[in-house]
């Protein structure tokens, strides 16, 4: 996306700063008589500088037998925010947390109008709804982008250009149903069930006449809702020209905690560089500013995809700040496991090392696992320096060998 913004500074003075997100052009008056006399009248480094090269003057130097501070129990920064991906929430010398969440959420909205507009292929934008954190914030994104679609095109309101579907299966709860249909309310989107129960039965019978009548596993049973979802929502872009947006976070894609032709499917994927603890963020921020209640609702739910009863995500996996600390540091800093082992008790001092440590050694396997999943992942707006698509940023091998990780 065009991010915009840019400077003017003057002897270390902020004179001038313009607006990011929105293309244009801006100025400002400097004093340049001003800065050459500074310039001439700090010559001080200048003059130390030419009389060394011109007289060769010895450089002091000190010898040290002595030892070393011992380093065994340094531990490992924390940041002052405790999160890798978030700045502080009320740090008065950095800028705020809900201005940083404010403009992450503009960014990505005219990642989708941009791509949407400049495209020219498509009539609408198509959700997926689940009521879950994921596709809320997908939902809210889309429909920002569709106000400055409508912006655009001096359309008297964005009414239509989005359009939400509501899939539900025996494993949907009432709290995620609710939520779905709370927030197209709010925001005047449409918002169609159409429940997956019969085709699900029908998959899985089909399933087991392939197995010659053996049952389908419970993760398979589990991927056949996904992927029913998926296929209705191609078939129906694919009828209205719509564009199909995928719902994943970069957290679950990381662990490969996705399905391959189902919540992995779209034409363009919104939030894959968002972790999941941001995800959470930004929904509690604009459920603030924008007064949703059917953000609240779906912040009082645990995270999970509901493709079985009583499934979490967090019970599946691991504590999602925990994982988007592992994600930060392996695959962000580049630390080697026992490395991470030994940065996280800083961050989660209240948890046990033998804990911690099941769970990097979790997340690590999951990991190296899951690229060959990443590859087959739609194109994704790209918001952060990390970065999980190979094209851009970790140059990762599909398959890879973890004997040197076991070591």
């Amino acid at each position: 996306m065009y991010d915009g913004g840019g400077y003017v500074f003057q002897n270390g003075r902020l004179e001038h700063e313009a607006p990011r997100l929105r293309a244009g052009h801006t100025s400002c008056t400097v004093d340049l008589d001003r800065t050459l006399r500074l310039r001439a009248e700090n010559t001080t480094w200048r003059m130390d500088c030419e009389e060394f090269l011109e007289e060769h003057l010895p450089v002091p130097t000190i010898a040290s037998s002595g030892t070393v501070a011992d380093s065994t129990d340094l531990q490992y920064p924390r940041p002052a925010s405790d999160s890798f991906f978030l700045p502080p929430a009320g740090d008065p010398a950095r800028r705020s947390r809900a201005s940083v969440l404010d403009e992450l959420f503009e960014a990505l909205a005219l990642g989708v109008k941009d791509y949407y507009s400049k495209t020219g292929a498509f009539t609408c934008l198509g959700i997926a709804l689940s009521g879950g954190r994921d596709s809320m914030l997908t939902l809210l994104v889309a429909w920002r982008a569709a106000e400055l679609i409508a912006e655009e095109r001096n359309l008297d309101s964005p009414t239509g250009l989005v359009q939400a579907f509501y899939m539900p299966s025996r494993y949907s709860t009432a709290g995620t149903r609710g939520a779905a249909a709370t927030i197209c309310d709010e925001l005047d989107i449409e918002l169609r069930v159409v429940p997956i129960d019969e085709a699900f039965e029908r998959e899985t019978e089909a399933t087991r006449e392939m197995l010659a009548g053996e049952d389908p596993t419970p993760l398979t049973r589990q991927n056949i809702q996904a992927r029913l979802r998926a296929q209705r929502m191609w078939n129906w872009a694919n009828t209205s020209g719509a564009l199909f947006l995928q719902t994943g976070d970069m957290s679950e894609r990381a662990v490969g905690y996705t399905t391959i032709g189902g919540d992995l499917e779209g034409a363009l994927s919104v939030i894959a560089n968002i972790p999941k603890t941001v995800v959470t963020a930004l929904l509690e921020r604009l459920g603030e500013a924008h007064d949703l209640r059917g953000v609240r609702e779906t912040l009082a739910t645990a995270p999970g995809p509901e493709l079985d009863a009583e499934q979490e995500a967090e019970a599946e996996l691991m504590p999602f700040d925990v994982l988007d600390s592992c994600l930060w540091l392996y695959a962000g800093e580049k630390l080697a496991p026992d490395e991470i082992i030994h940065a996280l008790p800083t961050l989660f001092p209240d948890v046990e090392v033998e804990q911690l440590q099941a769970w990097v050694d979790r997340f690590t396997k999951l990991f190296s696992r899951s690229i060959y999943k990443w590859v087959q992942a739609p194109l994704s707006l790209h918001v952060g320096s990390l970065d999980l698509d190979r094209e851009r940023a970790l140059q990762l091998p599909v398959v890879q060998s973890r004997e040197w990780q076991d070591d």
